[in-house]
């Protein structure tokens, strides 16, 4: 099978995987999807910059944080993220004020990721909302499992002081009970 051929084929079965990290970069579905396409059109127009053997996952995520960092840069790009309640409605469980409350606070945690430097929100996204280990999110990330580790803690923290939750070094940021 050729190279092109089988980028396609391993392509389409990231594209989750992608959607998800996209989603996570960007606060929107919508933003999210139109990141993933544009990554995905620059992969195959670029498939000479492939190489073969390693791994499409870490190309398409360095693809991916790339462009975001260059469209956040980019002056036109500073706009607030908000959560979308069709977006985060699985999430949610339980009565009306419980639920309200629960928006609210993910809302306010999307803030605040929001904030962080492109290379945390990346280790954050790869990691909290891919599940991926820290050896893994290293690979994928194509960066030391040492700065995965560093630049996850930082964001906890960031995230942790944002939110108000008063957070120490070696502490995770967790939900509010309502």
């Amino acid at each position: 099978m050729a190279l092109r051929e089988q980028v396609r084929l391993e392509l389409v079965s990231l594209l989750p995987r992608l959607r998800r990290f996209g989603f996570a970069l960007t606060g929107s579905m919508d933003d999210g999807d139109d990141l993933v396409q544009s990554a995905c059109e620059r992969a195959l127009t670029r498939l000479d910059q492939f190489e073969p053997g390693t791994r499409l996952d870490s190309w398409m995520y360095r693809i991916m944080q790339n462009m975001w960092t260059d469209f956040k840069r980019a002056p036109r790009s500073r706009r607030e993220v908000s959560a979308q309640p069709a977006d985060i409605e699985p999430l949610l469980v339980g009565d009306a004020r419980r639920e309200t409350e629960g928006r609210m606070f993910l809302a306010e945690v999307r803030r605040a990721v929001a904030e962080l430097p492109s290379e945390q929100q990346s280790v954050v996204a790869v990691v909290c909302v891919e599940g991926l280990s820290y050896r893994e999110a290293a690979k994928v990330l194509d960066i030391p499992i040492g700065t995965v580790m560093s630049r996850l803690s930082r964001a906890r923290l960031a995230v942790g002081q944002t939110l108000g939750e008063g957070t120490t070094a070696g502490t995770k940021v967790q939900g509010r009970t309502p």
